[in-house]
């Protein structure tokens, strides 16, 4: 007999859930046996997703909003249930040089990618602390732990939720609630698509080979990574299986970093 998953009717909410790893993340919750509070600004890509996932609940929230996102959270909790897994995967990139970068565009990279972290990780802490168990992950990316080019404002933002996490797990651990985050390289979404323009394959092979004039090494595995090689990853740090795992940064990126 087939011992029953520890998600089994347990509440995930993760943000960003429309697509790419955010929707590959509810995908693995959801297969756990986990009801998901799938989040996402696109109400079309939540209504599919919860058409092909029966476990899955849809709330169109913008994070960067903290009232709305205190809203969204009492309004889960009084749905399904106390939240016991939080993934934050809700994310934006503009691409741009320094010199040539707006101020819109690093302002919405932050209001997004690092204080929508702020909000849901302060709304759903607080929630857990009080309960005293709960495990919070950060979808984050390597481009937190090396320079980019041409991804300033991303890398930056990232690496500001990295840090928020690490603290908030610092904080929130003698009350048994574990903070870690996982940082992906590249991997085959919508996102990293978008930065290959026409010949997706020549640039996916620049990915995998390393690309010199952009300083940048390649992927020693030589592959790109798919949306469940990080949702597992996100999965594992969420579980008991990691239970004396906190304030950890998992990189997922198949050794291009060189874990620098």
């Amino acid at each position: 007999m087939q011992q029953q998953s520890e998600f089994a009717g347990a509440v995930a909410m993760v943000t960003g859930a429309g697509q790419g790893i955010g929707a590959a993340v509810a995908r693995a919750l959801a297969a756990e046996g986990a009801v998901v509070a799938a989040v996402d600004r696109n109400p079309g890509a939540l209504e599919a997703l919860a058409a092909e996932l029966p476990s899955v609940r849809s709330y169109v929230l913008d994070v960067s909003d903290a009232r709305a996102v205190a809203d969204t959270v009492e309004s889960v909790e009084g749905r399904l249930g106390p939240i016991a897994t939080l993934v934050n995967v809700a994310g934006i990139l503009r691409t741009a040089p320094v010199v040539e970068l707006t101020d819109a565009d690093w302002a919405d990279t932050f209001a997004v990618n690092t204080t929508g972290v702020f909000h849901t990780g302060r709304a759903v802490g607080r929630l857990m602390a009080a309960r005293g168990r709960g495990a919070i992950v950060t979808v984050g990316s390597n481009a937190a732990g090396v320079p980019r080019a041409g991804m300033a404002a991303y890398a930056a933002s990232k690496a500001a939720a990295t840090m928020f996490t690490r603290c908030l797990g610092l904080e929130l651990a003698r009350s048994g609630v574990r903070c870690n985050v996982v940082s992906p390289g590249s991997t085959d979404t919508e996102m990293q698509r978008a930065l290959w323009g026409e010949d997706a394959e020549a640039a996916e092979r620049r990915v995998i080979e390393g690309d010199p004039s952009a300083w940048r090494v390649g992927i020693p595995l030589g592959r790109i990574a798919a949306p469940a090689d990080i949702a597992e990853a996100v999965v594992f740090l969420a579980s008991e299986r990691a239970r004396h795992i906190t304030m950890h940064d998992l990189y997922v990126d198949g050794g291009a970093t060189l874990r620098a």
